[in-house]
C-alpha cells in the first residue's frame, strides 16, 4: 500500500513536556491495563439483581459437530446460585462471573448486531454475484462458531440464511471463538481465517488445569494456553483486508485494509519488540485484571482460587451501538438485560473517558487581532484512536466566549442532525491550522474507490482518501507492520503530528493550532475545548439508506429513533486574562507582590465600587471569594500548588482579570 513520505521539518515546534507526559501516558495505560476494574459506587449492576442478572436465562445453549455454546459454560462459571462456595466472586464480593460480563458487550452480539446485517445486505445489494463469499467472510468474524463450523465439516459456504436458523452462530464472538483456537497460526492468520482444534480440547490461561468438571459434563478437555494472554489470538479478525471491485463489480486486483487494530498495536511500544510475556496486550485493557484469586467454578469448594483473573468486560467505544441495542432487546432477540447493557454502557463510557487521551489546551500567544491556540492530544489506546470498523470517527470543538459569554469562536460544533457543522460536502481535511469555523478536527478513515472518490462500500474501497486516525505510542513509518498501517492525507507541513519537539516519529500526538480571529477585543475569554466520539455517524449510513432490504430497513427505523449524541472523550476549560493591563491601574488598584513567592498576595485600594474579589485555576474552578465591603486592603492566600491563577475583581459594571503566578 502507498506510504506517507516524512519529510525533514524546518517549521519550529512548539516544545512539549514531553519526558512528563510521556511517564504520565504509560502510567496510565499499566494501570489500565493491569488492575481491576472497579466501578463507583453509583454504576448500575445486574451482578445481586435476581431479575437483572437472569441465572443464565436466554443464553444459547447445545453444540454442533466441533462447538459448544455459552449457556453450557454457565452452570460453573456463571453466578453460583446455590452458594455452596463464594464462587465467581472477587474478595470485595463482587460478582466477576465471566457469562454475564460477557453478553451485553459487542462481543457478545455481534452476530445479531442490525447495523451489522444491514451492512452485509448493503454489500450484497451492491453487488449480487459476491453474495455467497460476502457473506461467509462476514460470518466468519461475526458467526464463528457456525460459520466456522460448516467449514470444519466441509459443508462450504456459510450464509445470512444458514445464521437465521443457527443458534450456535447467533451466540456471537462465543466462548470457544477465543479459548479453542490453535496456538500454532496466531499472529499468521488474519481476515477471519481463524484455526481451531478438531478434538474435544479449550485452552486458558492457568498452568494447573482442573479437568474433571468440563470432562464429566462436557466431554471437554482443558489445557493450559499461554497463547490465551496474546494480542495474536485476537488478531484474526482484528486486521481483516478486503479484495478490490470496480463500479461494474468485477475484481481489480487490490486490496483494501478495512481494519488492523492488531498491527497497528504491533506498530506500537506496547506490542513493538515487545515478547507475548512482556507486552501490554489487548487482553490487558479489554479484558482487565484482578489480583484477588477467584475460585472458578460453582459447586466446587476445594477448588484452588486463581489469580490474575481477567474480567470479560471487553468495554471498547461503541456506547451508540450498546445504547441501541438495549433500547430494541426484544425486538433483536438479545439474551442481556437493560441492567446488563447499562453496565457495559458505564465501563464502555469510563474505557473512553479514562483510558483514551490526554488533552491539553494552552493560549501560545494572543493580541487584539488573534488568539493563537493549540489542542494538544496524546493517544493513549495501544493501536490508533478511533481503530476498528472505517465508519468511526472523532472531532474536536473548540469555543471561544468572552467575558459576558457571548461565542467569539466557534469549530467542531455539531448540529441536531448530530452531524459536523462547517462539514465539507464530500470529507473534511486533515487541519494543521484552523482560522474559520467552517473548518473542523476530524479523526478518521475515508475511504476511496477505484475512480478516487469516496465510498462507504467496502468491496469497492481500494485505498483511503483520509486517514489522520491519532497514532499509538511509538508508531513510525519504517515499522515492518506499516504497509498495513498507513497514514494518508496528514500534510507534509503537518509537523507535530505523531512527531516530538526533535522531529522523531512515534509521539502517539497531533497539535491542532487555532487562529482566532478577536476583532479588536482585550478583553477576557473563556476557551472551551472538547473531543468528541461517533461509531456510527448520521454521513457514513447515507449510502446505504439509499437502498431497501429487510435488514437496511430494520435498522434505518432502529437508527432513526436513536439517540446519535456523539460521547464526549475529553474537556478542557481555559481562562485567559483581559490584554487591557492598565484597567486596574486606572480603578486604583494596586496587587503585590507578583510572582508571589511566598504564597501570599496583597490588594491595594479597594473601594465602594468593588462588589467582589475571586480566585480561580486557570481552568476557571473557584478557590475563594471575598465581599470587601468597603475594605481598602485585602489580603489573598493562594494554594500550595504552583502555577497559574486568576484574579478577578468585580465592580458593578464590568470585571477586571489578572494572571497570578504561583512559583
Amino acid at each position: 500500500m502507498e506510504e506517507l513520505i516524512h519529510r525533514k521539518r524546518f517549521r519550529k515546534v512548539r516544545r512539549r513536556r514531553w519526558p512528563v507526559l510521556l511517564v504520565l501516558a504509560m502510567s496510565i495505560v499499566v494501570l489500565a491495563g493491569w488492575t481491576a476494574d472497579v466501578a463507583p459506587a453509583n454504576e448500575p449492576r445486574y451482578h445481586g439483581d435476581p431479575v437483572g442478572r437472569g441465572a443464565g436465562i436466554g443464553l444459547v445453549s447445545g453444540e454442533n459437530e466441533y462447538f459448544i455454546a455459552s449457556g453450557n459454560c454457565y452452570g460453573c462459571h456463571g453466578i453460583d446460585t446455590m452458594g455452596v462456595v463464594w464462587a465467581n466472586h472477587d474478595a470485595q464480593g463482587r460478582d466477576v462471573n465471566v457469562p454475564d460480563a460477557w453478553r451485553s458487550t459487542m462481543m457478545g452480539n455481534s452476530a445479531r448486531d442490525p447495523f451489522w446485517l444491514a451492512k452485509v445486505s448493503h454489500e450484497v445489494t451492491v453487488n449480487p454475484d459476491h453474495a455467497a463469499v460476502l457473506e461467509d467472510r462476514c460470518t466468519a468474524c461475526h458467526a464463528p462458531l457456525g460459520r466456522h463450523n460448516k467449514h470444519m465439516v466441509g459443508g462450504g459456504l456459510y450464509s445470512v440464511g444458514d445464521l437465521a436458523f443457527d443458534l450456535l452462530g447467533q451466540d456471537g464472538v462465543s466462548c470457544m471463538a477465543c479459548h479453542k483456537q490453535r496456538p500454532d497460526s496466531l499472529g499468521l492468520s488474519f481476515s477471519g481465517d481463524l484455526h481451531f482444534e478438531h478434538d474435544r480440547i479449550i485452552y486458558g490461561p492457568f498452568d494447573e488445569v482442573f479437568t474433571g468438571a468440563m470432562q464429566s459434563f462436557l466431554n471437554i478437555e482443558p489445557r493450559f494456553g499461554a497463547h490465551i494472554n496474546h494480542a495474536a489470538l485476537c488478531g484474526g479478525c482484528h486486521t481483516l483486508i478486503t479484495n478490490t471491485v470496480d463500479l461494474d463489480g468485477e475484481l481489480s486486483g487490490d486490496h483494501f485494509v478495512e481494519q488492523a487494530t492488531y498491527h497497528e498495536w504491533l506498530n506500537s511500544i506496547y506490542g513493538n519488540g515487545s515478547s507475548p510475556a512482556n507486552a501490554i496486550t489487548c487482553q490487558g485493557c479489554h479484558v482487565p485484571r484482578t489480583g484477588d484469586g477467584i475460585v472458578l467454578a460453582a459447586l466446587y469448594d476445594w477448588l484452588t482460587p486463581r489469580s490474575p483473573f481477567g474480567e470479560h468486560h471487553m468495554a471498547g467505544a461503541n456506547v451508540f451501538m450498546l445504547e441501541l441495542l438495549k433500547n430494541n432487546l426484544n425486538e433483536l432477540g438479545l439474551t442481556a438485560s437493560s441492567t446488563q447493557f447499562d453496565t457495559t454502557v458505564a465501563r464502555t463510557t469510563r474505557m473512553l473517558q479514562q483510558n483514551t487521551l490526554i488533552m491539553e489546551t494552552s493560549i501560545a500567544n494572543r493580541d487584539a487581532d488573534t488568539a493563537w491556540i493549540d489542542v494538544d492530544l496524546i493517544n493513549l489506546a495501544g493501536h490508533r484512536f478511533p481503530s476498528g470498523y472505517p465508519s468511526r470517527r472523532a472531532f474536536i470543538e473548540l469555543l471561544v466566549l468572552n467575558q459576558e459569554n457571548d461565542t467569539l469562536f466557534q469549530s467542531g460544533r455539531w448540529n441536531g442532525a448530530y452531524e459536523v457543522i462547517g462539514h465539507d460536502p464530500e470529507w473534511e481535511p486533515h487541519h494543521d491550522v484552523i482560522t474559520s469555523p467552517d473548518q473542523a478536527q476530524i479523526y478518521e478513515m475515508v475511504m476511496g474507490d477505484v475512480n478516487g472518490n469516496k465510498t462507504t462500500v467496502l468491496e469497492r474501497a481500494k485505498e483511503p482518501l483520509k486517514d489522520n486516525r491519532l497514532a499509538p505510542l511509538g508508531f513510525t513509518s519504517t515499522h515492518y507492520a506499516y504497509d498495513t498501517t498507513g497514514v494518508f492525507g496528514v500534510p507534509i507541513a503537518d509537523v507535530d503530528w505523531n512527531r516530538t519537539e526533535a522531529g522523531d516519529e512515534g509521539s502517539g500526538a497531533d497539535i491542532t493550532h487555532y487562529h482566532v480571529p478577536m476583532s479588536g477585543y482585550t478583553g477576557a475569554i473563556r476557551i472551551e475545548a472538547r473531543v468528541w466520539y461517533q461509531s456510527a455517524p448520521p454521513r457514513w449510513m447515507e449510502e446505504m439508506f439509499d437502498h431497501n432490504t429487510p435488514a437496511i430497513d430494520t435498522f434505518r427505523t432502529l437508527f432513526q429513533a436513536a439517540d446519535g449524541t456523539p460521547v464526549l472523550v475529553k474537556e478542557t476549560v481555559l481562562l485567559d486574562p483581559s490584554l487591557a493591563v492598565d484597567d486596574l491601574r486606572e480603578l486604583g488598584v494596586r496587587i503585590f507582590p507578583d510572582p508571589a513567592t511566598d504564597g501570599t498576595l496583597w490588594i491595594d485600594g479597594l473601594d465602594v465600587r468593588t462588589v467582589s474579589v475571586e480566585l480561580r485555576s486557570i481552568t476557571g474552578a473557584l478557590v475563594s471569594t471575598y465581599a470587601p465591603r468597603g475594605q481598602r486592603l485585602y489580603l489573598v492566600v493562594l494554594p500550595d500548588v504552583p502555577g497559574n491563577y486568576l484574579l478577578i475583581i468585580r465592580t458593578r459594571d464590568r470585571s477586571f482579570v489578572r494572571r497570578i503566578v504561583r512559583p
